[in-house]
């Protein structure tokens, strides 16, 4: 490999890097700013943003879940230290494990998987759109099982759970429809607004959003 080879692959792999911490900081902002409106008030943690995941999907369809992955991982480092008054509410080590993981890692870090169509035949729009709903029902999961384990069952455990058996025996039909009601009450709102998101995206900036799919990923 020559040496101008070299050089021009890394400088294409700090242009995608760039690329990934701008729309990184982006998300990161409009999740900030999002707190700041007026939407309803979730107690337990969650809420409405204001197209805060598109610009990791976007991300994610543009250069690939290769570097929309991490950026997403680190999202949602963000939204967890952000968010460390929510653990306020619960009590005991599988509590924090839970809501850690399902509430901010794995949640968040979902977003990067929104271009997994990109590579598929078919309207741009369309695929973008199939990823967003995806990653955003992904990130809905990850927040129910949070909440039917761990959320809906701390008034009556002290929010604290010493082992996994005592969590999982707490989940019954309450725990479930409070779950699905509380985490869906604003996962829907959010998810839609994403979707008119990527929509717009979808049909202006198409040719920006198919750039780089010939590309070989490395």
């Amino acid at each position: 490999m020559s040496e101008n080879t070299v050089k021009t692959q890394s400088f294409k792999k700090t242009i995608v890097l760039t690329e990934s911490a701008i729309m990184l900081a982006l998300s990161a902002a409009l999740f900030t700013v999002s707190e700041f409106i007026p939407w309803p008030a979730w107690i337990q943690g969650g809420g409405v943003s204001l197209f805060a995941s598109v610009p990791l999907i976007v991300l994610s369809y543009r250069r690939g879940v290769k570097y929309a992955l991490p950026a997403a991982f680190l999202l949602s480092v963000f939204e967890l230290v952000m968010g460390l008054s929510n653990f306020a509410w619960v009590k005991g080590p599988v509590s924090y494990v839970m809501v850690a993981l399902f509430d901010y890692i794995l949640a968040f870090s979902s977003f990067g998987l929104g271009g997994m169509f990109r590579r598929c035949k078919g309207n741009v729009t369309i695929q973008l759109v199939a990823g967003c709903i995806i990653t955003n029902l992904i990130r809905f999961v990850c927040h129910f099982i949070s909440g039917v384990t761990v959320w809906s069952e701390y008034t009556q455990n002290n929010g604290g759970f010493t082992n996994f058996d005592s969590l999982i025996h707490g989940i019954n039909k309450a725990s479930l429809l409070y779950s699905v009601t509380y985490n869906g009450g604003y996962m829907l709102p959010e998810t839609i607004i994403a979707v008119i998101g990527c929509v717009a995206i979808g049909i202006f900036l198409k040719k920006e959003l198919i750039k780089f799919i010939p590309q070989n990923e490395e």
